[in-house]
């Protein structure tokens, strides 16, 4: 059985439409359609709608609030190129490179293979003799991304 969590996920999803349109939910009526506190909701948001899962949200205040949803198209490798750059910075932990990963797959930036060739590339056991993991890791994350959507 899919939990709440899963089954919010997709279902604020599938409002997305794939022409690149912003989504404008309200938190509080989202929370009693699926029965739940607005937390949840905050939760779902704030875990699996991620600047590096490919989502940008904004939280609007007055007549009632209201969060809007879009997902990033990523046409100019360049900003694409600047974004992920960002992201990563000068350390990036392992559970932060997998959910860029993944959400540049969800995307459909990269193919599943690239998708774990990178995984495997930042993976922990790889860096055991670095000194700094994180560190390493987004070198290593920068030079292959760079290289992959060049």
């Amino acid at each position: 059985m899919a939990r709440l969590s899963d089954i919010i996920e997709e279902f604020i999803k599938s409002l997305l439409s794939d022409d690149g349109e912003a989504i404008q939910i309200q938190r509080n009526e989202l929370a009693n359609k699926f029965s739940c506190a607005p937390s949840q909701i905050n939760y779902v948001l704030t875990t699996r709608f991620t600047v590096d899962k490919g989502y940008i949200i904004e939280s609007r205040r007055g007549g009632g609030g209201c969060i809007v949803i879009k997902q990033l198209k990523y046409d100019d490798n360049s900003i694409l190129k600047k974004i992920i750059l960002d992201k990563i910075g000068e350390s990036i932990t392992y559970n932060n490179s997998l959910a860029l990963i993944d959400g540049l797959y969800d995307s459909n930036i990269i193919t599943i293979r690239e998708r774990e060739i990178i995984k495997s590339a930042v993976n922990q056991r790889i860096l055991v003799y670095s000194i700094d993991k994180n560190m390493q890791r987004a070198k290593i994350l920068k030079s292959i991304i760079m290289i992959v959507l060049s």
